[in-house]
Parts: C-alpha cells; sequence; structure tokens
C-alpha cells in the first residue's frame, strides 16, 4: 500500500515529536510510506475564522501533493476533518470537486487508519506508566472517532488509562480561544482538575492542538501536566516520551 504521511503545520512547529512518532509507527506496520516536502497548513483556520475562499489554495495544494497515495495518513483528527469537506468548497471546478471527495475519503487519522483501515489493534508496544485518555472534539464529532485510540492504548504493556469519555471541549476551537478566552480558560481548568482526580499528570490524545492548549493554562496555574500525542505511547522505542516505571512527573511542560 502506497501510504503518505501529512504532517499539519502545527504538529511540525509546536510538536514535532508527535509527527516522528506517527512516522516510527507506520516503520513499525512495514508499509511503504513517504512524507513529501511542501506541505503546509490545511487551510483549517481561514475555513473557521470565516473564510472559506482562503482554504482554496490549501486545499489544491494538498491534492498536487496527495492524489497518488491510495492512503493519507495524518497525527491529527481535526486536520482530517477540513481534508474531508475539502469539496465542499466553493470555487471549485466539478472536476476538482469529485477528486477533492475521493481524496478525502482516502485520508485518516492514524489510529483510525491503523484499527479500521488495516485492521490491526496490537502494535506490540509498552509504555509503563498511568495516563487519562480524553476525546478531541473533531475526532469524536466529525469522524466518528471513539473505539480506534482506545483499542490501540489498551493493548499497551504496562499502561494504565484512566478513560473520560464524557468531558466536554478542551477550550481550545482554534478562534473560540481568541474570541471567548475566559470561556475557554474555564473549560481548560475542568479538563486538569479531572485529570488530576484521576490521579495522573499525563494526559494522552490525538490533536496536539488540544495538549498544547491545556499545557499552556496548566504553565499558568503551575500545575504539573505532561501532553502526549496517542502516537507517542504507540510508536517503538519512544524513548523520550517513557516514564520510568511508576513515575510521575513533578512539573509543568517547559
Amino acid at each position: 500500500m502506497r501510504v503518505r504521511l501529512f504532517v499539519p503545520c502545527y504538529v511540525e512547529h509546536l510538536k514535532p515529536a508527535a509527527g516522528l512518532a506517527a512516522a516510527r509507527v507506520l516503520d513499525s506496520l512495514g508499509l511503504d510510506w513517504t512524507c513529501p516536502d511542501g506541505q503546509g497548513c490545511c487551510g483549517q483556520p481561514a475555513f473557521n475564522a470565516g473564510h472559506p475562499d482562503e482554504a482554496l489554495p490549501a486545499a489544491r495544494r494538498f491534492r498536487r501533493l496527495f492524489d497518488a497515495a491510495e492512503a493519507v495518513v495524518a497525527p491529527s483528527a481535526s486536520c482530517v476533518a477540513m481534508v474531508r469537506r475539502y469539496h465542499h468548497l466553493g470555487g471549485l471546478a466539478a472536476s476538482e470537486r469529485e477528486a477533492l471527495a475521493d481524496l478525502g475519503a482516502r485520508t485518516f487519522e492514524l489510529c483510525e487508519f491503523v484499527v479500521d483501515r488495516l485492521g490491526v489493534t496490537d502494535l506490540g508496544a509498552r509504555w509503563p506508566g498511568r495516563v487519562a485518555f480524553q476525546d478531541c472534539c473533531h475526532a469524536l464529532r466529525e469522524l466518528g472517532l471513539f473505539d480506534a485510540p482506545r483499542r490501540l492504548l489498551a493493548a499497551v504493556d504496562g499502561l494504565e488509562v484512566v478513560d473520560q469519555p464524557d468531558l466536554d471541549c478542551c477550550g481550545f476551537g482554534g478562534v473560540y480561544a481568541v474570541k471567548l478566552p475566559e470561556v475557554s480558560a474555564a473549560q481548560a481548568d475542568l479538563r486538569l482538575d479531572a485529570l488530576a482526580a484521576a490521579g495522573t499528570d499525563t494526559l494522552v490524545a490525538t490533536d496536539v492542538s488540544c495538549l498544547l492548549h491545556l499545557e499552556g493554562r496548566a504553565r499558568r496555574r503551575g500545575l504539573p501536566f505532561r501532553g502526549l500525542h496517542v502516537a507517542e505511547i504507540l510508536a517503538p522505542d519512544p524513548a523520550a516520551a517513557r516514564p520510568a516505571p511508576g513515575a510521575q512527573t513533578s512539573e509543568a511542560t517547559p
């Protein structure tokens, strides 16, 4: 299978470890994959801010880079959700609309790809420690992603997962956090308080944006917090991400 790895701009620039971990997951599966040069923003910020026309160049660039792939895989549910709505953008020719709809159907979030497309639920990973897992809004509401990450994490040797499926948005929401900062911070506080109540300072999620938002709020409150993308748990030998058995981090992420 010809797979192309899509590394969203915010992953590349703000948490590249998630992209590298996704690459190691693809390696562990023995896939023929490449990561095209020239990638950039998927256009979601402009789209969500009410400027869909400004997302058109991103959609066309994405098609140029990824159209030859049998599957496109990304460590970001929100960016995958954006790709899947490309064909609804105005200003597209009929041929573009059809091609982008087809490409969207071949674009997957990492866990979704591993479990639902490949049928793999155990990657042979080991990660000793206790973490909490929470759903991200785009993953749950736009992709219907619920079981796949949980099944993969359940198979990780040494990992104890506290599932927190009933919490609402972390408060990031892209431009939402800018337009309604007080509400955004209050929602982040609810997530951080729930994490502390679960007896861990480590949160695992499918979207880096949510983790970065919570890291920032934790620093402001002086709370210990560690945000890990699910790929950092699942990837073979993620040495930099592993605590010693039974250890807990005691400082906020810098």
